[in-house]
């Protein structure tokens, strides 16, 4: 079967590609709330209406964001060599989320957007791609308890939930404006708490 694709299918794809690029440096940027789909275009050098024809709507462009980002993670998830401690690998899953989000390219999107959360949740290619995430964390995490590595007496959505939560920490922010800390610290620091706790473990 021949899939090479047409001239126009190749230039839909490359302007699509921009279009999501430009959206993902818009939330960075301005965050959802402040986003419009005309900065997404202008970021993007097309036009309002070429937008529509591969994106209907500010949601819908928003999603196709996550879904391309929840790829590249399990991507990422993927590239691991499988003898990885899942320990190990969680770590290294949260280092990559927060050295990507320090580059601009992991969107802090609002939890509390109603409408941002149904077209998610209507989306089938993200419901997919979220419960795979989520089965593959779940199974890391049990594992790493198992080994007496991870407290037993945690839930486990806890954990997974927490892994999600610290992608999001607003306390990166903060300790990229003091500039005492290069992007690759702020990571290491971050995930140090995340998995050592603050306890002095000399």
């Amino acid at each position: 079967m021949n899939t090479k694709l047409s001239v126009r299918q190749q230039r839909q794809l490359v302007r699509e590609e921009a279009i999501l690029d430009a959206t993902r440096a818009m939330l960075a940027r301005k965050g959802y709330d402040l986003m419009t789909v005309d900065e997404v275009a202008a970021e993007a050098e097309v036009a309002k209406a070429s937008l529509y024809k591969h994106f209907s709507s500010k949601e819908s462009l928003a999603a196709a964001v996550m879904i391309r980002l929840l790829d590249q993670a399990l991507a990422f998830l993927d590239s691991l060599p499988p003898e990885t401690p899942p320990v190990d690998v969680m770590q290294a899953l949260l280092r990559w989320a927060l050295n990507l989000r320090l580059e601009g390219g992991v969107p802090p999107l609002p939890a509390t957007n109603s409408t941002l959360q149904a077209n998610l949740l209507a989306s089938p290619a993200y419901v997919k791609r979220i419960l795979d995430l989520n089965g593959r964390l779940t199974s890391l995490v049990k594992a790493a308890q198992s080994q007496g590595v991870m407290d037993p007496d945690l839930p486990v959505e806890v954990v997974v939930f927490a892994l999600y939560a610290r992608t999001c920490d607003p306390a990166m922010e903060y300790l990229r404006m003091t500039r005492r800390f290069t992007n690759q610290q702020v990571a290491d620091y971050l995930v140090k708490v995340a998995f050592a706790g603050m306890r002095n473990g000399r």
